[in-house]
């Protein structure tokens, strides 16, 4: 077994969502004064490649930790929707062109193409490509179990429907993965793939950092 890897990198000053504190990374003991190096990280829970809950956006939803770990992992379809223009919405039919076969319980992958183009630029801030509502919707009448962006905001960050967006995603208690990345040998797997997230094992969390993979 081997991993292709879909995350982002973390480190001190990363890009993430400008309305989130820039995320830091201090050493606060170090070799030689007490024999250990320690690094005290400062960061929102929805920085990197991070998952959503429902309870992100919906009062009384399902937090991170109320999914079975297994609902993190399991097949696939990776949209090749590049390239996208900025604030370009990815609509229903854009997800029937790119993943028809899409089944029930599987999980959507979209590919922009921005995670290539990552960071802190105001077009890579504020001018994304998003998931419009009628592909939110799309997601959900196909059963979706969950789907994932390579972007920090699936419902991107200009457009007036990144509320509604995430409300019919979270709303119907689907989890979301956002910024990932899509190396190249990613796009050329025989669907579904298989694809794993897993938390960290923290209580109550809307969102959890996550290392997201392909197993090959």
């Amino acid at each position: 077994m081997r991993f292709i890897d879909l995350s982002q990198p973390l480190y001190h000053g990363a890009p993430n969502c400008p309305a989130h504190p820039s995320p830091e990374a201090q050493v606060t003991r170090d070799h030689p004064d007490c024999g250990w190096r320690v690094e005290q990280i400062n960061m929102v829970n929805h920085t990197g490649s991070h998952l959503d809950a429902p309870l992100h956006k919906i009062a009384g939803g399902k937090s991170i930790s109320d999914f079975p770990l297994e609902a993190f992992a399991g097949p696939a379809r990776i949209a090749d929707l590049r390239p996208l223009e900025p604030n370009a919405p990815i609509s229903a039919a854009d997800l029937e062109r790119t993943i028809p076969d899409l089944a029930e319980n599987e999980i959507a992958l979209l590919c922009t193409g921005w995670g290539d183009i990552r960071s802190r630029t105001d077009k890579w801030l504020y001018d994304s490509p998003y998931l419009a509502a009628d592909g939110a919707q799309w997601l959900v009448d196909r059963g979706a179990r969950a789907v994932g962006i390579d972007h920090y905001s699936i419902g991107g960050s200009r457009d007036p429907m990144n509320s509604e967006t995430h409300t019919i995603l979270l709303g119907n208690g689907l989890w979301v993965v956002e910024e990932l990345k899509f190396p190249p040998e990613a796009l050329v797997l025989p669907p579904p793939v298989k694809f794993m997230a897993l938390p960290i094992n923290f209580t109550g969390l809307t969102g959890s950092f996550c290392r997201p993979v392909l197993l090959i």
